[in-house]
């Protein structure tokens, strides 16, 4: 269960800019924030006028949405973590509901975010407000909840409360086929010809950590990864890591842990080159994945969290690039097997071994044509089709 947490307080959204909209799009990760915008910068072009506002970030804000509240200012990920913060996301949950009933808008799109994002689709439809419950406001989904990985039941009340989904990982299509629920794959935005990635292969750059974007889980991951550079960098001159941070929030967690000189927090932006990787196994292990980067994944969490995991979660792989290819691209060490050792020693094989980085390169590969997008269009076009345009 994941998340985004805001000091307690009175919440109350702005109306609409122009008095009116045509999607509330509601992303509560970094990760649904650059996902969101892409489509919202796609949607813009095909329907010029169209008005759309958000419960996101900064990048949805620069895309052109009316920004109603920052979910991605900090997060938290875990059942423990959630529970602290559960007064909040009950405001969040009653505002969000209040404003959409408000302001009407022609559709609701949910972007991943599962926590919050199944339980307003239950209730626009038990208020009357959704298609589904005899309202007139669609309500679409973006980005599966991993239904595959636990909780599959999910597929059913989906079906009764959402009006179309589009999916950005192919086999996801076939989880939703005992249902009446519409699924489109759409392809993953990573993959789009016009797409940057914030890094690529190297085999001269430095060494990447990637610790994640939640600042619990940074805390927790940050200090193996660094642990694992330092192993691996005793006895080589000259050898640095990069360490790429998406908020000056996680940077505080990053300073906090006092990396040495010979490694550089530096924020996403520019593409970074990396020659091997130590990440945790979110989005950017699929940056990696798909950059042809050679590395490993590493994993703590709260032990209670973890434990609940391991009792709910059925997947043989953390790992997206693992679980698409069906074996260990970045093998994965979790928990008290992130030892310094065990990463220096993955460090040392993707940049050392030249017949790890042919088969990264030639998994890279096959992860592209796994994910491209299909002719029959983008997330915009999708999202384009259920607005009528």
């Amino acid at each position: 269960m994941t998340m985004s947490a805001t000091p307690p307080g009175t919440l109350r959204f702005p109306p609409p800019a122009g008095g009116r909209v045509d999607v509330l799009i509601i992303a509560g990760e970094h990760s649904g924030d650059e996902h969101a915008a892409r489509m919202v910068r796609g949607l813009s072009a095909a329907q010029p006028g169209v008005t759309v506002a958000a419960l996101g970030g900064p990048r949805l804000a620069a895309a052109g949405a009316q920004v109603l509240h920052d979910l991605t200012a900090s997060s938290v990920v875990g059942l423990v973590e959630v529970l602290k913060n559960f007064s909040f996301f009950r405001a969040l949950f009653h505002e969000t509901l209040r404003w959409i009933t408000a302001h009407r808008p022609r559709a609701v799109c949910l972007v991943d975010y599962p926590g919050l994002n199944l339980r307003l689709a239950a209730a626009l439809r038990a208020r009357g407000l959704g298609v589904k419950g005899g309202g007139q406001i669609k309500v679409l989904y973006y980005i599966s909840p991993q239904i595959w990985a636990w909780k599959s039941g999910r597929r059913f009340t989906m079906a009764r409360d959402l009006d179309a989904l589009a999916v950005i990982f192919p086999f996801e299509v076939k989880c939703y086929a005992d249902t009446s629920l519409p699924v489109e794959f759409v392809g993953h935005p990573f993959t789009a010809p016009d797409y940057e990635s914030p890094v690529k292969y190297d085999p001269a750059g430095p060494v990447l950590l990637l610790p994640g974007s939640r600042q619990q889980a940074v805390s927790r991951i940050f200090p193996p990864l660094l642990a694992g550079f330092a192993a691996w960098a005793r006895g080589r001159a000259g050898a640095r890591a990069v360490v790429l941070y998406p908020s000056e929030a996680i940077l505080q967690v990053l300073r906090a842990a006092h990396p040495p000189a010979a490694v550089s927090l530096e924020q996403t932006g520019v593409p970074v080159a990396s020659a091997a990787v130590l990440t945790s196994s979110g989005t950017m292990s699929l940056h990696c994945a798909l950059a042809g980067i050679p590395g490993a994944i590493a994993y703590r969490a709260n032990p209670v969290t973890y434990l609940l995991g391991r009792m709910l979660v059925n997947v043989e792989h953390l790992g997206i690039a693992n679980l698409l290819l069906g074996e260990p691209m970045y093998p994965e060490f979790i928990q008290g097997a992130a030892t310094p050792a065990a990463l220096a020693a993955e460090l040392r094989a993707g940049v050392d071994d030249p017949v790890r980085r042919e088969r990264t390169a030639a998994q890279a590969g096959r992860l592209r044509m796994l994910l491209a997008q299909p002719a029959g269009g983008t997330a915009a076009d999708w999202l384009a089709r259920q607005l009528g345009g």
